[in-house]
């Protein structure tokens, strides 16, 4: 069996190399990646983020229609902690890769390309590497809407390599994320003559706090097939860097609420909307997507099962399959630990990164088939 250690290592570090934080453009980690994928005819997909950052998605395909196709992002989360280079792309002596992005999701993209390009050309095998899905899902949905390669390939199949340790992923959730903005007059906070907007948003956080109980208690709000069984509802809060001596002119909450599929969201999106209304608090979504989820019993997942050698699972956290399964059905399953991910000194061994690639390659044949 061919050792592809080396090759994944380097792929890796070079990627890993490159700044592709969602605040900034990827495009220099797509001109990366092109010329790995050799013989694949490959569609530019760009646009703007709303901040005006150009971005890239790629959509690249070899063989015929149908098949297997492998999804991941190009972009990372920001460099929050990190205490050394976050892009030394460092191997020690362990075979341990370093860098932010290394196990999310650098390294396994760059063990799918390798997996894919030492398959036969007559297996049909299609990328859809996106950006921005550490944020708005914006390149999934640019692929899902725009990619005319896509709808001529259209595959059986979308593997997002996201690190699962290899254990096939048959759903995740998804979250809406609201925005609520409370709105206050600015003025030096000794005269008396301003008004802080963070009095009109506390008693609107402490019903939030209310709804966020609940989601720990009331079991109709809860799924058993998830870990943990109650949904995320987590806020953030920004004063948007308003000094001490200042009164506050714009207070803003952001809370992120998770949910699996079984689970109706309407309870809380009224919950929310109606404590806003109460208290003067304008409120904003915006949704990830359906959660994604395939039965245990689903032919695509009994596929991955059966090249992992591991039962499916569900998980907390979410993916860009919440876009893609408008494309087709998707199993979340790739190299790395995503216990290491979105935390400072992220790396992923490159062992893992190379036992992924026999798996890759038998799921793509039997999808083949």
């Amino acid at each position: 069996m061919t050792d592809f250690s080396a090759t994944i290592a380097d792929l890796t570090r070079d990627l890993v190399t490159l700044d592709s934080r969602s605040s900034i453009s990827n495009i220099q980690v797509a001109d990366r990646i092109e010329p790995e994928l050799t013989g694949f005819d490959i569609e530019r997909i760009d646009y703007p983020d709303a901040a005006g950052v150009p971005k890239r998605v790629l959509v690249a395909h070899r063989g015929g229609p149908g098949g297997l196709a492998f999804s991941g992002h190009m972009d990372t989360v920001p460099d929050t902690g990190w205490q050394d280079d976050p892009w030394s792309g460092r191997i020690d002596a362990d075979g341990i890769l370093h860098g932010l992005g290394s196990t999310d999701m650098k390294g396994p993209v760059a063990a799918a390309i390798i997996a894919a390009r030492a398959l036969p050309d007559t297996i049909p095998v299609t990328f859809l590497l996106t950006t921005d899905e550490e944020t708005t899902k914006l390149g999934a949905r640019a692929i899902a809407e725009r990619s005319a390669l896509v709808r001529t390939v259209q595959p059986k199949g979308i593997l997002v390599v996201e690190p699962t340790q290899l254990r096939p992923v048959r759903g995740h959730r998804a979250h809406i994320l609201f925005t609520c903005v409370a709105h206050g007059v600015q003025a030096h906070s000794s005269t008396g003559a301003g008004r802080n907007a963070n009095w009109a948003l506390i008693p609107f956080l402490a019903e939030m706090k209310t709804v966020f109980d609940r989601l720990l208690t009331d079991r109709t709000l809860q799924d058993d097939a998830y870990t943990p069984p109650f949904s995320d509802f987590n806020l953030v809060i920004d004063n948007h860097g308003t000094a001490i001596n200042v009164t506050v002119p714009v207070a803003t909450a952001r809370i992120k609420f998770r949910y699996s599929a079984r689970i109706d969201p309407t309870p809380i999106r009224t919950a929310v909307h109606a404590a806003a209304a109460r208290h003067g608090i304008t409120v904003t979504e915006a949704e990830e997507g359906r959660p994604p989820e395939r039965p245990a019993n689903d032919p695509f997942v009994q596929q991955c099962v059966a090249a992992s050698g591991q039962a499916a699972t569900t998980v907390p956290f979410g993916t860009d399959a919440s876009i893609l399964q408008a494309i087709a059905p998707c199993v979340v399953m790739g190299p790395g630990d995503i216990g290491v991910a979105h935390k400072p000194a992220e790396s992923v061994h490159i062992a893992d990164l190379a036992a992924a690639v026999p798996i890759f390659q038998a799921l793509a044949t039997r999808m083949a088939a």
